[in-house]
């Protein structure tokens, strides 16, 4: 198998070129019925005012903290959703005494244990899908009786395969996956928002 970039490009406009291309092709993987599926869930805790979780590592952590900046000020803004949204990713103080006590794969199981309820969504964020920390989220989400949304790319691991929903990008270069989880992350937000304005006939003159 050839992954990208798969020969040298001396101008940064035909390395762009090249990127774009990758990118609309991950782009195209992505599974719609399972977007649509993700966006009810969101919807429905939401609307129940069950807590949406978030977490990854590096890249993925920020996309994961991003998500809360974009439901609790972006969907609430002119909508009737209030989300409840906590990024598992956020607090460095509790991560790292975590890893260095009991281990980095305890990194978001251990504080979901604490906080997480039967109701409860789990979005968890990995580029391989196959991180320990990411993989254990999942299974104690499950075990708690929380939904789980997986983002992925490669060959999804673990957490494709564990996930309630599995938003899986078929790409092999980090920086693509990561901007197509990017791109899930605002869908998702943007959708319960648009979904629950508050005056539906202002689409098309209201900031998304």
């Amino acid at each position: 198998m050839s992954y990208f970039p798969n020969r040298l490009m001396a101008a940064g406009g035909d390395y762009a070129e090249a990127y774009f291309d990758e990118l609309t092709t991950a782009y195209g993987t992505v599974d719609r019925d399972a977007v649509t599926a993700a966006g009810a869930l969101l919807a429905e805790a939401a609307r129940a005012r069950r807590t949406i979780f978030s977490c990854g590592n590096g890249g993925s952590a920020a996309i994961a903290n991003h998500l809360v900046c974009d439901c609790l000020k972006g969907v609430r803004a002119g909508s009737s959703l209030a989300p409840r949204v906590h990024s598992l990713s956020s607090n460095v103080e509790l991560i790292t005494a975590l890893a260095n006590d009991f281990g980095v794969e305890t990194m978001f199981s251990f504080p979901l244990e604490s906080v997480g309820q039967a109701g409860d969504v789990l979005i968890s964020i990995s580029s391989s899908g196959t991180s320990p920390n990411i993989v254990k989220a999942i299974e104690t989400a499950r075990s708690l009786g929380m939904k789980t949304i997986a983002m992925s790319g490669f060959a999804g691991g673990a957490s494709r395969e564990l996930a309630d929903i599995s938003l899986h990008v078929d790409a092999q270069n980090y920086g693509v996956v990561e901007d197509v989880h990017q791109s899930l992350m605002h869908i998702l937000a943007q959708y319960l928002r648009h979904t629950h304005l508050d005056d539906p006939s202002s689409l098309g003159s209201i900031k998304f």
